[in-house]
């Protein structure tokens, strides 16, 4: 896939691996939407981009999604990137008393998967009018290897997980539209914080993985320590479980 010339839409692009993947694709000389539900946090990072327009949606919400799609054909009838990066997680333990797992699990498979269907499937339309086109959703290891604290989040990415590689299959039939996976492992950002993000590699290293993906069209990116945790998996799913989770 070209890196350079593209008009790209990412979602929860305010903060962490959303805003370092629009700022490499912006530095790239590609015209760039970011998304996301906080508006002052959202024009303070489009304010430190070029090239880079804001748009406050929540993914989550249906009647943000058809504002969103309404005014992406409208104001941006090249869109050819989607980046489905937007995404939310909880950390906790399955067997806590009165945690609410199934509200929690609700909230993580609302925005990390269901939503991801949802605008994708109103974008391809849109996508469909290109001469090249590539969706991206952003996944994790954790797809393979569930945390045993962030179980609802593991079985949300690995429901997306599926989801992409049957759309890759599917569009790969008769469309010219490129599907991707970027499958980081934990990662430093705000948003990880809760489930130890302190201990995560930097966005940056993720963002720049994407994009050496993306040229290479390698369809599904592992970084970092991911490629080894897949290739542990691969050979023996208990040996990766007690590694995920044990911290080795």
């Amino acid at each position: 896939m070209k890196t350079q010339h593209n008009t790209v839409l990412i979602t929860g692009g305010s903060a962490g691996i959303g805003f370092e993947i629009a700022k490499l694709f912006a530095q790239n000389g590609n015209q760039v939407i970011i998304t996301g539900r906080n508006a002052e946090r959202l024009q303070e990072a489009a304010a430190q981009l070029e090239n880079t327009t804001a748009i406050v949606s929540d993914i989550s919400k249906p009647d943000d999604v058809n504002q969103l799609v309404e005014r992406l054909q409208k104001e941006f009838p090249m869109l050819n990137v989607v980046i489905n990066n937007a995404g939310r997680a909880f950390a906790y333990s399955l067997s806590a008393d009165g945690i609410n797992a199934a509200g929690k699990a609700t909230e993580e498979i609302t925005t990390n998967y269901l939503s991801v269907v949802s605008l994708t499937e109103k974008l391809l339309p849109l996508l469909k009018r290109q001469n090249e086109a590539t969706v991206v959703n952003v996944s994790s290891i954790v797809a393979f290897v569930p945390g045993s604290r962030t179980s609802t989040y593991s079985a949300s990415k690995a429901a997306l997980h599926s989801y992409t590689q049957a759309l890759r299959y599917t569009l790969a039939a008769d469309t010219a539209i490129k599907v991707f996976e970027l499958m980081p492992p934990l990662v430093n950002t705000d948003f990880s914080q809760e489930i130890g993000g302190i201990n995560g590699i930097s966005p940056i290293v993720v963002a720049e993985a994407l994009l050496e993906g993306l040229q290479q069209d390698t369809y599904e990116i592992h970084v970092g320590n991911t490629a080894n945790l897949y290739k542990l998996f691969l050979s023996s799913p208990a040996e990766a479980l007690l590694a995920m989770n044990n911290g080795r």
